[in-house]
Formats: C-alpha cells, structure tokens, sequence
C-alpha cells in the first residue's frame, strides 16, 4: 500500500504541472484529497493491514498528503501570477487622451450673491460693516422703535439665548453700532449677515441672511433713496427691469415702502412667480425715523444726529430671496441641504 500512495503522489505532482488554470487545480485537488478522492479511498483499506503495518502507511499517507498540499498551493500561486500578468499585458494605455480634469469646489450661490449685492452697493460708495448675531434686546429693538409690547418682540418669532439677549432678528442692529461708532454723520453703510427667526417651510428658514443699508447725510430725501434703489434692481436683474414703491409700514422707518421690481422672467406680461402681477416684491425701505435718533442720543450723548438737522434712509432684503429669484429656485431649504449636485451648478 506504501507503494500505491506513493505512486498516487507522483500521479498527482505530474497532474499539478501541467495544469493550464486555477479551475483545473481546483479539480484536482477535489480528485485527490477530497472526501471521495483516491488518497481517501486507499486510507480505507487501512483496516485489512496488520497492527504493524498500520503505522507506517498512516505515516507515508500523511506525508503524501502534506507533500501535495504544497504542490497544490504552489500550482494556486504560479497560476494567479500568469493570469495577472496576462491581465496587465491587455491593458492598453491611450497616453494622447486628455486627462480626467480634477473636482473643484464652487461658491455657494447665497456667497455669490451676497458679493453682487455688496460690489453693487460698493460702486455707489457704501462700505461694508458687520456686527455680533447674538444682541441685546436695546440694539435688536428698542433702539429701532420697537417697545417692549411690539408683537415682533413675541417669543413666538424672536429666539431668546438669555436674560435681555437674543439671536438678532435682522441686522438693522448693525446699523445703530455703526452710528454710535461714528458718533456723528456722514454715514453711508450696507450690513450683510445671518438673522434668526422661528419659521421654516419653503421660503422661510430659522436661519437666513439680510443685507441692510443705512444712508445719513444733511439734505438726504426719500428721491435719493429712490434712485439708489432702482440703481440696484437694474444692476442686479438687468437694465430693462422698472421698481414700483408701495407704502409699507416698518417701527423703525417713517415713511416705509415695499419695492417691487418688474418680473424679469415674463418680461411684465405676468406668471406664476409674479402672480400674474408682473411685479415681484424684493426688499422694504424708508427714511429713518427721528425716534431713532433720539434713542441713540439718549443711549450715548456724545453722538451727534440732531433729527431737525440731519436724515436718513435705510432698507433691508433677503438674500437667499434675491437669490431664489435670480436663480429660479423654487425652495429656501435646498440652500442649505449640502446636496453637492445642486450645488455645482453655480460653479465657473
């Protein structure tokens, strides 16, 4: 029996060295050392041997075994290295074809608009100023014209972060820092940032962004205002475009306005983001009023805004709705769902 199993691994090393592919390796390993193979079919005639006899056959079976074990591991490797190789030897490099150009990142589209707005406001000679979003309940109402017992003031649209503090309505604040910085007038500012109010659907955010601008000068009315105003909306959706005032009411402006500017998607003849009006409402506006003036002399009597010798102007928008309406995009939320497909769309 020796003999048989010793012929059997000769038998199964010659078989191994010709093999051609992993499959045919896999076949003869089942042939020869699997629950049926012929190793496992000689070991049971173990039982028909002498007690002396046994140990020795057992001994060249296990031998045998481990001997084509390796050859079975070695056919494994040989042939996984050839068919690498061969893999490799396929492949074809076409180095005359244009690489594959890198991802580069975008601006945000409430970035890019937020500088037009600024660069518009630059040309007419506005400086930028910024200010903290957590207030004071004096800078985010009270010195605006807005009492204690305003519903603005309810805890319904304002979040309050602790006693007398909250996360600023709008960024008018900045503008009474400003004044109070300056102490006296010329001022000429626009104030971009984040506000904080409690509203979410599709065109309300709890978190969004205004850019207000304040004008103080002698001799500053309500037809300068005006024109700097229909300046920005041709600027901002193109020479064709007309503004329209309506009366408004703000606490802290007297008198106030909306301002409308003429549908650039219809071209006025009126659609669904018009209402068929073919006027679209962009921002709120007007002169400032005198009680402003008294608050801020009443907070810091250095400061120099006599109401019977100076005024004001001052107004305030949405970025993300001058944005919605430049871009066309139907819902605030996808300004800030991170959805990167979205986003590359704005890119240069």
């Amino acid at each position: 029996m020796i003999e048989q199993i010793q012929a059997l691994q000769q038998e199964a090393e010659d078989a191994l060295a010709g093999a051609k592919a992993i499959q045919d390796v896999e076949a003869l390993r089942v042939r020869f050392l699997g629950k049926k193979g012929a190793l496992t079919g000689l070991l049971r005639g173990l039982g028909s041997l002498s007690v002396e006899e046994r140990p020795q056959v057992g001994q060249a079976a296990n031998e045998v075994k481990q001997a084509i074990e390796a050859r079975i591991a070695d056919a494994f490797d040989r042939l996984k290295k050839q068919a690498q190789q061969e893999q490799r030897s396929k492949r074809s490099v076409d180095v005359s074809l244009p690489g594959s150009p890198p991802l580069v990142g975008s601006l945000h589209p409430l970035t890019l608009v937020r500088q037009e707005i600024l660069d518009i406001f630059g040309r007419m000679g506005f400086r930028v100023e910024v200010g903290p979003e957590v207030e004071t309940e004096f800078f985010n109402f009270e010195a605006l014209g807005i009492p204690k017992d305003h519903p603005a003031r309810d805890m319904q649209d304002t979040f309050y972060v602790g006693e007398q503090m909250v996360l600023r309505t709008h960024t008018s604040p900045v503008q009474i820092r400003a004044v109070l910085e300056r102490r006296k007038p010329p001022v000429r500012i626009v104030a971009p940032g984040a506000v904080y109010r409690r509203d979410s659907d599709v065109s309300h955010s709890p978190m969004f962004h205004q850019v207000e601008g304040l004008m103080i000068e002698e001799g500053v009315h309500f037809g300068h205002l005006k024109g700097i105003l229909d300046t920005f909306a041709r600027e901002m959706f193109g020479e064709k475009n007309t503004t329209r005032f309506r009366p408004s009411y703000f606490p802290f402006t007297e008198p106030s306005a909306e301002v409308d500017v003429s549908c650039f998607l219809c071209d006025a003849k009126g659609c669904r983001v018009c209402k068929d009006t073919g006027w679209i409402e962009i921002l709120g506006c007007g002169m400032v009023d005198p009680v402003v003036f008294e608050e801020v002399a009443n907070y810091d009597e250095r400061t120099e805004y006599d109401p019977t010798s100076v005024t004001g102007f001052a107004f305030g928008m949405g970025i993300e709705r001058i944005a919605m309406l430049k871009y066309r995009i139907p819902d605030i939320r996808l300004f800030f769902d991170n959805d990167i497909n979205f986003l590359k769309q704005f890119g240069s």
